[in-house]
């Protein structure tokens, strides 16, 4: 993978949940795909993250990928405290 430009544009689909009868999240589209990246992973509902997929010019990412990008050490923003990841990552597992 090329060296990703975390402030490109960058527009966010999340998982539909067909079973929640409520709208949830959908579309977002954001000025900066670090911020793109930072909702999906500390604010998106895990059961919509699984399925989400983000897209920067043309180039898709998964939820993999989301997480990878996340985790860089090229990420520019500020990632929440540890406790919280590790939360979010455990409701990610089960």
């Amino acid at each position: 993978m090329s060296k990703f430009d975390y402030a490109r544009e960058a527009e966010l689909f999340p998982a539909r949940n067909w079973r929640s009868k409520s709208r949830g999240v959908g579309y977002k589209r954001f000025t900066a795909a670090s911020e793109a990246i930072r909702f999906a992973m500390e604010e998106l509902p895990a059961d919509l993250l699984l399925g989400a997929y983000l897209e920067v010019e043309e180039e898709r990412f998964d939820c993999g990928g989301i997480r990878r990008l996340y985790e860089s050490t090229e990420y520019p923003l500020a990632r929440q405290a540890a406790a919280s990841s590790v939360a979010r990552g455990s409701r990610l597992a089960g």
